[in-house]
Protein backbone atom coordinates (compact mmCIF):
# COMPACT_ATOMS: atom_id res chain seq x y z
CA UNK A 1 0.00 0.00 0.00
CA UNK A 2 2.82 2.41 0.88
CA UNK A 3 4.52 1.73 -2.45
CA UNK A 4 1.31 2.52 -4.33
CA UNK A 5 0.86 5.78 -2.40
CA UNK A 6 4.51 6.79 -2.77
CA UNK A 7 4.89 6.19 -6.51
CA UNK A 8 1.27 7.02 -7.31
CA UNK A 9 1.50 10.47 -5.72
CA UNK A 10 4.84 11.07 -7.41
CA UNK A 11 3.47 10.24 -10.87
CA UNK A 12 0.27 12.26 -10.39
CA UNK A 13 2.22 15.34 -9.29
CA UNK A 14 4.68 14.85 -12.14
CA UNK A 15 1.84 14.72 -14.67
CA UNK A 16 0.56 18.00 -13.21
CA UNK A 17 3.87 19.55 -14.31
CA UNK A 18 5.04 20.21 -10.76
CA UNK A 19 8.86 20.42 -10.36
CA UNK A 20 10.41 17.00 -9.79
CA UNK A 21 11.97 17.90 -6.43
CA UNK A 22 8.59 18.98 -5.02
CA UNK A 23 6.98 15.83 -6.44
CA UNK A 24 9.53 13.67 -4.63
CA UNK A 25 9.25 15.51 -1.31
CA UNK A 26 5.45 15.70 -1.35
CA UNK A 27 5.06 12.02 -2.24
CA UNK A 28 7.47 11.08 0.54
CA UNK A 29 5.59 13.14 3.16
CA UNK A 30 2.20 11.66 2.14
CA UNK A 31 3.64 8.15 2.36
CA UNK A 32 5.13 8.96 5.78
CA UNK A 33 1.73 10.07 7.04
CA UNK A 34 0.27 6.79 5.81
CA UNK A 35 3.00 4.84 7.62
CA UNK A 36 2.49 7.03 10.72
CA UNK A 37 6.17 7.92 10.75
CA UNK A 38 7.34 10.88 12.88
CA UNK A 39 7.59 14.02 10.76
CA UNK A 40 10.75 15.19 12.49
CA UNK A 41 12.49 12.68 10.19
CA UNK A 42 12.01 15.26 7.42
CA UNK A 43 14.22 17.86 9.10
CA UNK A 44 16.80 15.36 10.38
CA UNK A 45 17.19 13.53 7.05
CA UNK A 46 17.19 16.72 4.97
CA UNK A 47 19.91 18.27 7.10
CA UNK A 48 22.00 15.09 7.10
CA UNK A 49 21.71 14.63 3.33
CA UNK A 50 23.35 17.96 2.44
CA UNK A 51 25.97 18.26 5.20
CA UNK A 52 28.31 15.58 3.87
CA UNK A 53 31.86 16.78 3.33
CA UNK A 54 32.05 15.41 -0.22
CA UNK A 55 29.07 17.56 -1.28
CA UNK A 56 31.04 20.69 -0.42
CA UNK A 57 32.73 20.13 -3.78
CA UNK A 58 29.52 21.02 -5.63
CA UNK A 59 29.38 24.80 -4.90
CA UNK A 60 33.10 25.15 -5.53
CA UNK A 61 33.00 23.30 -8.86
CA UNK A 62 29.95 25.32 -9.92
CA UNK A 63 31.64 28.59 -8.92
CA UNK A 64 34.92 27.66 -10.62
CA UNK A 65 33.15 26.65 -13.83
CA UNK A 66 31.11 29.86 -13.89
CA UNK A 67 34.22 31.96 -13.30
CA UNK A 68 36.08 30.31 -16.18
CA UNK A 69 33.06 30.69 -18.44
CA UNK A 70 32.78 34.40 -17.62
CA UNK A 71 36.51 34.79 -18.24
CA UNK A 72 36.04 33.83 -21.90
CA UNK A 73 37.73 30.45 -21.76
CA UNK A 74 35.07 28.87 -24.01
CA UNK A 75 35.87 31.29 -26.84
CA UNK A 76 39.60 30.60 -26.49
CA UNK A 77 39.06 26.83 -26.52
CA UNK A 78 36.94 27.15 -29.65
CA UNK A 79 39.66 29.22 -31.33
CA UNK A 80 42.23 26.53 -30.52
CA UNK A 81 40.06 23.71 -31.86
CA UNK A 82 39.30 25.70 -35.03
CA UNK A 83 43.00 26.30 -35.57
CA UNK A 84 43.64 22.56 -35.31
CA UNK A 85 40.79 21.03 -37.33
CA UNK A 86 38.56 23.87 -38.57
CA UNK A 87 39.85 23.54 -42.15
CA UNK A 88 38.73 19.91 -42.43
CA UNK A 89 35.38 18.90 -43.93
CA UNK A 90 32.94 18.85 -41.03
CA UNK A 91 35.63 20.61 -39.01
CA UNK A 92 33.20 22.78 -37.04
CA UNK A 93 31.33 19.67 -35.92
CA UNK A 94 34.60 18.15 -34.70
CA UNK A 95 35.42 21.48 -33.03
CA UNK A 96 32.08 21.37 -31.21
CA UNK A 97 32.72 17.89 -29.79
CA UNK A 98 36.37 18.60 -28.94
CA UNK A 99 35.55 21.78 -27.06
CA UNK A 100 32.62 20.09 -25.31
CA UNK A 101 35.08 17.53 -23.91
CA UNK A 102 37.52 20.26 -22.85
CA UNK A 103 34.87 22.51 -21.35
CA UNK A 104 33.22 19.55 -19.60
CA UNK A 105 36.44 19.19 -17.64
CA UNK A 106 35.98 22.78 -16.45
CA UNK A 107 32.25 23.15 -15.82
CA UNK A 108 31.11 19.62 -14.88
CA UNK A 109 27.63 20.57 -16.10
CA UNK A 110 25.73 19.74 -19.29
CA UNK A 111 23.58 22.89 -19.59
CA UNK A 112 26.58 25.11 -18.73
CA UNK A 113 28.58 23.48 -21.54
CA UNK A 114 25.76 24.04 -24.04
CA UNK A 115 25.32 27.67 -22.98
CA UNK A 116 29.03 28.46 -23.18
CA UNK A 117 29.60 26.85 -26.58
CA UNK A 118 26.24 27.38 -28.23
CA UNK A 119 26.40 31.17 -28.36
CA UNK A 120 29.49 30.94 -30.58
CA UNK A 121 29.30 27.62 -32.41
CA UNK A 122 25.61 27.40 -33.36
CA UNK A 123 25.59 30.65 -35.42
CA UNK A 124 28.99 29.73 -36.92
CA UNK A 125 27.74 26.32 -38.10
CA UNK A 126 24.56 27.81 -39.57
CA UNK A 127 26.65 30.39 -41.45
CA UNK A 128 28.94 27.65 -42.82
CA UNK A 129 26.05 25.62 -44.25
CA UNK A 130 25.66 22.93 -41.61
CA UNK A 131 21.89 23.28 -41.53
CA UNK A 132 19.51 25.16 -39.28
CA UNK A 133 19.16 22.49 -36.64
CA UNK A 134 22.42 20.55 -36.98
CA UNK A 135 24.55 22.89 -34.87
CA UNK A 136 21.96 23.22 -32.11
CA UNK A 137 21.37 19.44 -31.99
CA UNK A 138 25.06 18.56 -31.91
CA UNK A 139 25.84 21.19 -29.26
CA UNK A 140 22.93 20.03 -27.10
CA UNK A 141 24.01 16.38 -27.31
CA UNK A 142 27.74 17.04 -26.88
CA UNK A 143 26.91 19.12 -23.81
CA UNK A 144 25.87 15.92 -22.05
CA UNK A 145 29.54 14.91 -21.96
CA UNK A 146 29.81 17.49 -19.17
CA UNK A 147 28.18 14.98 -16.83
CA UNK A 148 30.67 12.23 -17.70
CA UNK A 149 34.11 13.84 -18.13
CA UNK A 150 35.61 14.67 -14.71
CA UNK A 151 35.20 16.67 -12.59
CA UNK A 152 31.52 15.75 -12.71
CA UNK A 153 28.92 16.96 -10.22
CA UNK A 154 26.96 13.74 -10.87
CA UNK A 155 29.87 11.62 -9.63
CA UNK A 156 30.21 13.81 -6.53
CA UNK A 157 26.53 13.18 -5.71
CA UNK A 158 26.87 9.44 -6.38
CA UNK A 159 29.92 9.31 -4.12
CA UNK A 160 27.86 10.85 -1.31
CA UNK A 161 25.13 8.23 -1.81
CA UNK A 162 27.26 5.11 -2.18
CA UNK A 163 30.46 5.95 -0.31
CA UNK A 164 32.52 5.02 -3.39
CA UNK A 165 35.77 6.90 -4.00
CA UNK A 166 35.10 10.19 -5.78
CA UNK A 167 38.51 9.98 -7.43
CA UNK A 168 37.80 6.54 -8.89
CA UNK A 169 34.36 7.65 -10.06
CA UNK A 170 35.97 10.64 -11.78
CA UNK A 171 38.48 8.37 -13.54
CA UNK A 172 35.69 6.02 -14.65
CA UNK A 173 34.19 8.79 -16.79
CA UNK A 174 37.30 9.70 -18.81
CA UNK A 175 37.29 6.96 -21.47
CA UNK A 176 33.45 6.72 -21.71
CA UNK A 177 33.33 10.50 -22.29
CA UNK A 178 35.86 10.20 -25.10
CA UNK A 179 34.05 7.19 -26.60
CA UNK A 180 30.80 9.17 -26.56
CA UNK A 181 32.52 12.14 -28.18
CA UNK A 182 33.97 9.90 -30.91
CA UNK A 183 30.51 8.48 -31.65
CA UNK A 184 29.18 12.02 -32.15
CA UNK A 185 32.06 12.86 -34.51
CA UNK A 186 31.37 9.73 -36.59
CA UNK A 187 27.63 10.53 -36.68
CA UNK A 188 28.38 14.12 -37.74
CA UNK A 189 30.64 13.04 -40.59
CA UNK A 190 27.98 10.59 -41.78
CA UNK A 191 25.20 13.21 -41.66
CA UNK A 192 27.34 15.80 -43.46
CA UNK A 193 28.67 13.47 -46.17
CA UNK A 194 26.72 15.22 -48.95
CA UNK A 195 26.29 18.70 -47.44
CA UNK A 196 27.75 21.76 -49.14
CA UNK A 197 29.94 23.26 -46.45
CA UNK A 198 32.02 26.38 -46.25
CA UNK A 199 35.43 25.36 -44.92
CA UNK A 200 37.55 27.54 -42.67
CA UNK A 201 40.99 28.60 -43.95
CA UNK A 202 43.85 26.41 -42.80
CA UNK A 203 45.59 27.96 -39.80
CA UNK A 204 49.32 28.58 -39.95
CA UNK A 205 51.73 27.22 -37.37
CA UNK A 206 51.99 30.66 -35.80
CA UNK A 207 48.19 30.97 -35.53
CA UNK A 208 47.96 27.56 -33.89
CA UNK A 209 50.69 28.44 -31.41
CA UNK A 210 48.98 31.73 -30.56
CA UNK A 211 45.62 29.96 -30.08
CA UNK A 212 47.30 27.43 -27.77
CA UNK A 213 48.98 30.15 -25.71
CA UNK A 214 45.66 31.97 -25.26
CA UNK A 215 43.81 28.84 -24.15
CA UNK A 216 46.53 27.11 -22.13
CA UNK A 217 45.32 28.53 -18.80
CA UNK A 218 41.90 27.01 -19.35
CA UNK A 219 43.45 23.70 -20.41
CA UNK A 220 45.51 23.64 -17.22
CA UNK A 221 42.46 23.77 -14.95
CA UNK A 222 41.45 20.08 -15.31
CA UNK A 223 45.14 19.11 -15.20
CA UNK A 224 45.55 20.88 -11.84
CA UNK A 225 42.30 19.44 -10.45
CA UNK A 226 42.79 15.84 -11.54
CA UNK A 227 46.57 15.86 -11.13
CA UNK A 228 46.16 17.15 -7.58
CA UNK A 229 43.58 14.49 -6.73
CA UNK A 230 45.45 11.53 -8.17
CA UNK A 231 48.81 12.85 -7.03
CA UNK A 232 47.55 12.77 -3.46
CA UNK A 233 47.99 16.53 -3.04
CA UNK A 234 44.39 17.22 -2.12
CA UNK A 235 40.98 15.57 -1.86
CA UNK A 236 38.25 16.06 -4.51
CA UNK A 237 36.53 18.58 -2.22
CA UNK A 238 39.76 20.51 -1.74
CA UNK A 239 40.35 20.28 -5.50
CA UNK A 240 37.01 21.99 -6.06
CA UNK A 241 38.07 24.89 -3.83
CA UNK A 242 41.39 25.09 -5.69
CA UNK A 243 39.49 25.24 -9.00
CA UNK A 244 37.43 28.19 -7.78
CA UNK A 245 40.55 30.05 -6.56
CA UNK A 246 42.38 29.23 -9.81
CA UNK A 247 39.46 30.58 -11.84
CA UNK A 248 39.60 33.89 -9.95
CA UNK A 249 43.36 34.20 -10.52
CA UNK A 250 43.04 33.50 -14.24
CA UNK A 251 40.09 35.86 -14.68
CA UNK A 252 41.62 38.80 -12.79
CA UNK A 253 45.36 38.57 -13.40
CA UNK A 254 45.91 36.58 -16.62
CA UNK A 255 42.95 37.20 -18.93
CA UNK A 256 42.19 40.46 -17.08
CA UNK A 257 38.61 40.63 -18.28
CA UNK A 258 36.94 39.84 -14.96
CA UNK A 259 35.69 42.67 -12.74
CA UNK A 260 34.42 42.74 -9.17
CA UNK A 261 30.91 43.24 -10.58
CA UNK A 262 31.36 40.05 -12.63
CA UNK A 263 32.60 38.25 -9.52
CA UNK A 264 29.47 39.28 -7.62
CA UNK A 265 27.20 38.15 -10.49
CA UNK A 266 29.01 34.83 -10.71
CA UNK A 267 28.71 34.34 -6.96
CA UNK A 268 24.95 35.00 -7.04
CA UNK A 269 24.47 32.67 -10.03
CA UNK A 270 26.53 29.95 -8.34
CA UNK A 271 24.54 30.24 -5.10
CA UNK A 272 21.26 29.88 -7.01
CA UNK A 273 22.53 26.85 -8.97
CA UNK A 274 23.91 25.25 -5.80
CA UNK A 275 20.63 25.83 -3.94
CA UNK A 276 18.71 24.07 -6.71
CA UNK A 277 21.03 21.06 -6.56
CA UNK A 278 20.92 20.86 -2.75
CA UNK A 279 17.13 21.16 -2.62
CA UNK A 280 16.82 18.31 -5.11
CA UNK A 281 19.22 16.22 -3.02
CA UNK A 282 17.19 16.85 0.16
CA UNK A 283 13.88 15.86 -1.43
CA UNK A 284 15.33 12.87 -3.30
CA UNK A 285 17.05 11.56 -0.18
CA UNK A 286 13.77 11.81 1.75
CA UNK A 287 12.02 9.84 -1.00
CA UNK A 288 14.79 7.23 -0.92
CA UNK A 289 14.54 7.00 2.89
CA UNK A 290 10.81 6.25 2.71
CA UNK A 291 11.39 3.52 0.11
CA UNK A 292 13.90 1.93 2.49
CA UNK A 293 11.82 2.24 5.68
CA UNK A 294 8.68 0.92 4.00
CA UNK A 295 10.56 -2.02 2.46
CA UNK A 296 9.74 -0.92 -1.08
CA UNK A 297 13.40 -0.71 -2.08
CA UNK A 298 14.19 -4.22 -0.88
CA UNK A 299 11.12 -5.65 -2.60
CA UNK A 300 11.98 -4.01 -5.91
CA UNK A 301 15.59 -5.22 -5.61
CA UNK A 302 14.33 -8.78 -5.14
CA UNK A 303 12.05 -8.44 -8.17
CA UNK A 304 15.00 -7.26 -10.27
CA UNK A 305 17.11 -10.14 -8.99
CA UNK A 306 14.44 -12.69 -9.85
CA UNK A 307 13.84 -11.12 -13.26
CA UNK A 308 17.54 -11.09 -14.17
CA UNK A 309 17.90 -14.68 -13.00
CA UNK A 310 21.65 -14.26 -12.54
CA UNK A 311 22.08 -12.90 -16.08
CA UNK A 312 24.31 -9.80 -16.11
CA UNK A 313 23.43 -8.87 -19.69
CA UNK A 314 19.71 -8.92 -18.98
CA UNK A 315 20.14 -6.87 -15.81
CA UNK A 316 22.22 -4.24 -17.58
CA UNK A 317 19.56 -3.99 -20.31
CA UNK A 318 17.00 -3.30 -17.58
CA UNK A 319 19.30 -0.68 -16.00
CA UNK A 320 19.76 1.11 -19.32
CA UNK A 321 16.05 1.11 -20.13
CA UNK A 322 15.07 2.38 -16.67
CA UNK A 323 17.65 5.16 -16.65
CA UNK A 324 17.01 6.23 -20.23
CA UNK A 325 13.33 6.61 -19.31
CA UNK A 326 14.21 8.29 -16.00
CA UNK A 327 16.39 10.76 -17.86
CA UNK A 328 13.37 11.80 -19.91
CA UNK A 329 11.28 12.81 -16.89
CA UNK A 330 13.61 13.76 -14.03
CA UNK A 331 17.01 15.21 -13.24
CA UNK A 332 19.96 12.94 -12.58
CA UNK A 333 20.36 13.63 -8.86
CA UNK A 334 16.78 12.53 -8.18
CA UNK A 335 17.25 9.39 -10.26
CA UNK A 336 20.46 8.45 -8.44
CA UNK A 337 18.84 8.74 -5.01
CA UNK A 338 15.79 6.72 -6.07
CA UNK A 339 17.40 3.91 -8.06
CA UNK A 340 20.97 3.46 -6.80
CA UNK A 341 19.94 1.98 -3.40
CA UNK A 342 17.69 -0.43 -5.28
CA UNK A 343 20.04 -1.47 -8.08
CA UNK A 344 23.40 -1.48 -6.32
CA UNK A 345 22.76 -4.62 -4.20
CA UNK A 346 21.53 -6.49 -7.28
CA UNK A 347 24.59 -5.45 -9.28
CA UNK A 348 26.97 -6.53 -6.51
CA UNK A 349 25.22 -9.93 -6.23
CA UNK A 350 25.61 -10.39 -9.99
CA UNK A 351 29.32 -9.56 -9.83
CA UNK A 352 29.04 -6.17 -11.55
CA UNK A 353 31.53 -3.58 -10.31
CA UNK A 354 29.65 -0.74 -8.54
CA UNK A 355 31.80 1.87 -10.29
CA UNK A 356 30.84 0.39 -13.67
CA UNK A 357 27.16 0.52 -12.74
CA UNK A 358 27.43 4.15 -11.61
CA UNK A 359 29.16 5.21 -14.81
CA UNK A 360 26.46 3.52 -16.91
CA UNK A 361 23.81 5.39 -14.94
CA UNK A 362 25.52 8.77 -15.47
CA UNK A 363 25.84 8.22 -19.23
CA UNK A 364 22.15 7.30 -19.42
CA UNK A 365 21.14 10.43 -17.52
CA UNK A 366 23.44 12.53 -19.71
CA UNK A 367 21.68 11.22 -22.81
CA UNK A 368 18.43 12.19 -21.09
CA UNK A 369 19.56 15.83 -21.21
CA UNK A 370 18.54 15.88 -24.89
CA UNK A 371 15.29 13.95 -24.59
CA UNK A 372 11.97 15.70 -23.89
CA UNK A 373 10.12 16.64 -21.79
CA UNK A 374 12.75 17.47 -19.14
CA UNK A 375 15.95 17.58 -21.24
CA UNK A 376 17.74 20.67 -19.87
CA UNK A 377 20.22 20.84 -22.75
CA UNK A 378 17.35 20.97 -25.24
CA UNK A 379 15.85 24.06 -23.63
CA UNK A 380 19.20 25.86 -23.52
CA UNK A 381 19.86 25.05 -27.20
CA UNK A 382 16.32 26.11 -28.13
CA UNK A 383 16.77 29.49 -26.46
CA UNK A 384 20.05 30.07 -28.33
CA UNK A 385 18.98 28.81 -31.76
CA UNK A 386 15.34 29.96 -31.74
CA UNK A 387 14.18 26.50 -32.85
CA UNK A 388 11.06 24.89 -31.40
CA UNK A 389 11.44 22.02 -28.93
CA UNK A 390 9.74 19.63 -31.36
CA UNK A 391 12.01 20.47 -34.29
CA UNK A 392 15.18 20.35 -32.23
CA UNK A 393 14.17 17.02 -30.67
CA UNK A 394 13.91 15.49 -34.15
CA UNK A 395 17.24 17.03 -35.15
CA UNK A 396 18.83 15.41 -32.07
CA UNK A 397 17.56 11.92 -32.95
CA UNK A 398 20.61 10.79 -35.03
CA UNK A 399 22.94 11.96 -32.27
CA UNK A 400 20.85 10.22 -29.60
CA UNK A 401 21.13 6.99 -31.63
CA UNK A 402 24.92 7.46 -31.86
CA UNK A 403 24.99 8.11 -28.10
CA UNK A 404 23.09 4.90 -27.37
CA UNK A 405 25.55 2.94 -29.53
CA UNK A 406 28.37 4.43 -27.44
CA UNK A 407 26.39 3.51 -24.31
CA UNK A 408 26.29 -0.12 -25.43
CA UNK A 409 30.09 -0.17 -25.75
CA UNK A 410 30.41 1.41 -22.30
CA UNK A 411 27.93 -1.08 -20.82
CA UNK A 412 29.28 -4.31 -22.28
CA UNK A 413 33.01 -3.57 -22.39
CA UNK A 414 33.77 -2.96 -18.69
CA UNK A 415 37.51 -2.18 -19.17
CA UNK A 416 36.50 1.07 -20.91
CA UNK A 417 35.19 2.18 -17.53
CA UNK A 418 37.31 0.27 -15.04
CA UNK A 419 40.85 0.38 -16.44
CA UNK A 420 41.77 3.87 -15.21
CA UNK A 421 40.11 3.50 -11.75
CA UNK A 422 42.01 0.21 -11.42
CA UNK A 423 45.30 2.13 -11.62
CA UNK A 424 44.37 4.20 -8.57
CA UNK A 425 45.25 2.72 -5.19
Amino acid sequence: MTAAILFGCFLILLLLNIPVAICLGSAAVIAMLNEDLPLNIIAVNSQASVTKFVLLAIPFFIFGGNIMERSGISERLINLAQALVGHKRGGLAVVCVMVACFFAAISGSGPATVAALGMILIPAMVKSGYGEGFGAALTATAGGIGLVIPPSISFVVISSITGLSTGKLFLSGVVPGLVWGLSLVVASIFILRSAKLELLPRATGAERLRAFKESVWGLLMPVIILGGIYGGIFTPTEAAAVSAFYGILVGFFIYRNLTFADLFDVAVTSVVQTSVVMFIIMMASLFALVTTISGVGGAVSQVLMDFAGGNKILFLIVVNVIFLLAGCIMDGNSAYYIFLPIMMPVAVNLGIDPIHLCCIMVVNIAIGLVTPPVGANLYVACSISGLSLKKLSWECLPFVIASIIALLFITYIPPLVLYLPGLMR
